[in-house]
């Protein structure tokens, strides 16, 4: 059994990785958000009383969030393991998992943290923008399509860019990001959980690098 967590800013490239990893793993991908949804449309207690904050527009408490990892890590899926995608958050979050998964004899085995540069993270999202037609991505600093505004996919010609993607949001993102994952990453790194990989490289690179840390064997 191998229960990990991935970290890393927005548009670090967690997101893909945990994917990844996971595939190779046969265990599933946990986000906060899925177990919301899910717990939610269940409608039973806890789902009912996340129902109330999510409504009123408050976020839902860290120890209802941490009820709904627990509730969701005891499904068959899960006995050869999980990874956590986006939770925790921040040392707080972290100390009440901890308490949570000591309480039903499991623990956290590695954390993954992808390191990607701000100015760089700042690029691959300020910079995004899709095809309206088909939805292809690209970016104005590192993916253009083959033809000036023309999709490569579909030979659209329409294009968007996504509201949440300007430089101010994204860069208030990243703030709010580093000022709470400070404290995490040292007491992952006080328990020896913690391994920083280099987000810069190709995506293929990125994933070897992860599977030695997990002692996962190579693919040819």
């Amino acid at each position: 059994m191998i229960n990990i967590i991935f970290l890393g800013a927005p548009g670090s490239g967690k997101g893909t990785q945990a994917t990844i990893i996971a595939k190779d793993l046969f265990i599933p991908t946990i986000s906060t958000g899925e177990i919301l949804r899910n717990e939610v449309a269940k409608d039973n207690e806890i789902g009912k009383l996340a129902k109330i904050y999510m409504e009123s527009g408050g976020l839902v408490p860290d120890k209802i969030v941490v009820e709904m990892i627990k509730s969701r890590i005891s499904m068959p899926d899960c006995n050869n393991g999980f990874i956590l995608d986006g939770f925790p958050r921040n040392i707080v979050q972290g100390q009440i998992l901890d308490d949570m998964l000591d309480s039903i004899d499991r623990k956290i085995n590695a954390v993954i943290e992808i390191i990607v540069a701000d100015e760089i993270i700042i690029k691959r999202i300020s910079g995004r923008f899709s095809c309206k037609n088909c939805g292809m991505v690209y970016n104005h600093f590192f993916n253009l399509p083959k033809l000036i505004n023309t999709c490569d996919k579909c030979g659209g010609v329409n294009f968007e860019n996504r509201s949440d993607d300007n430089l101010e949001i994204v860069s208030n993102r990243l703030k709010t990001y580093h000022n709470n994952n400070r404290e995490l990453v040292e007491f992952y790194r006080k328990k020896h959980l913690l391994s920083s990989i280099d987000g810069l490289k190709e995506i293929p690179l990125v994933n070897y690098e992860i599977r030695k840390v997990l002692n996962i064997h190579n693919k040819n």
